[in-house]
């Protein structure tokens, strides 16, 4: 049985209305600091006041203003953002079927999980066959709280996701990167550097396995704390040498072909992980 969920409503495709909720597809595994006073450790805590009086405005009186001129401001509600477009906040509307390979990478933002509710399974698994089938993925809108997002909808194992895509408005264009302008390729690099990349790129090459990659970061920032929780609360561990911190500088131009030769050399006298067991059922 899913559960409440970010958002419910329905997939318009055609003539068809699949209720369906978006679940979050994200694990909430991030590691939560709070803010604290270094001389007595209190809780630091942030509060609304107004500007003008300095003083704490309580939550039922915030309400949310759209600045049209300078220190003008216009107050909308809740209904005023419902009755803006009815249809846009309950349902995600299809309107177009695109190969998944087309759309660019860049446009990806953030997924989730898209699951049936009562009386939509048939829809829901009809949608999922024939995307299947035809390869594609839909392309569609949503509206969430008060923000439209242009999203995709694919199939993932047995069920349907849905990718929040960014519109391209909201990405830089190669050409706006201005801070890419006035990069040479000319002399960069040698026909035998090339190579030897390539090469290094071969030797390299798997098959893709996500679950191969960790957060390395995270599992030594959690170390770093269970440390200091055992040295004792309020004390600190002592820290680290400045060598045991290595910092990685940019590799120069021209020092290309024996570092290039040299992870060749050190790729070839890897072994090659063996096989995983499977595991018992």
């Amino acid at each position: 049985m899913a559960r409440g969920g970010i958002w419910k409503g329905s997939i318009s495709f055609g003539l068809l209305n699949i209720p369906v909720s978006l679940q979050t597809a994200k694990e909430g595994k991030a590691l939560s600091f709070q803010m604290l006073d270094s001389k007595d450790f209190s809780a630091i805590k942030y509060k609304k006041v107004s500007a003008s009086t300095g003083k704490e405005v309580p939550y039922d009186r915030i309400v949310k203003g759209y600045e049209y001129e300078p220190d003008q401001f216009v107050v909308m509600t809740k209904q005023d953002f419902a009755a803006a477009n009815p249809k846009a906040t309950q349902t995600l509307d299809i309107e177009d079927f695109v190969p998944l390979d087309e759309i660019d990478m860049m446009m990806f933002d953030k997924p989730y999980f898209l699951a049936p509710q009562k009386n939509g399974e048939k829809g829901y698994f009809l949608l999922r066959d024939a995307l299947e089938k035809s390869k594609k993925v839909a392309v569609g809108k949503i509206v969430i709280r008060t923000k439209q997002h242009l999203c995709a909808v694919m199939v993932r194992g047995e069920y349907l996701i849905c990718e929040m895509l960014r519109f391209p408005h909201e990405m830089l264009d190669i050409e706006e990167a201005d801070y890419l302008a006035g990069t040479s390729r000319k002399g960069a690099y040698n026909a035998k550097e090339l190579k030897m990349a390539q090469d290094l790129i071969d030797g390299m090459t798997t098959k893709w396995d996500p679950s191969k990659y960790k957060d390395t970061y995270y599992d030594d920032i959690l170390k770093r704390i269970k440390a200091k929780v055992k040295a004792g609360k309020g004390h600190e561990i002592e820290e680290g040498d400045d060598e045991e911190v290595e910092e990685v500088e940019a590799t120069k131009v021209v020092d290309l072909l024996p570092l290039l030769r040299k992870s060749l050399e050190a790729k070839a006298k890897k072994p090659r992980a063996t096989k995983k067991k499977a595991k018992k059922a």
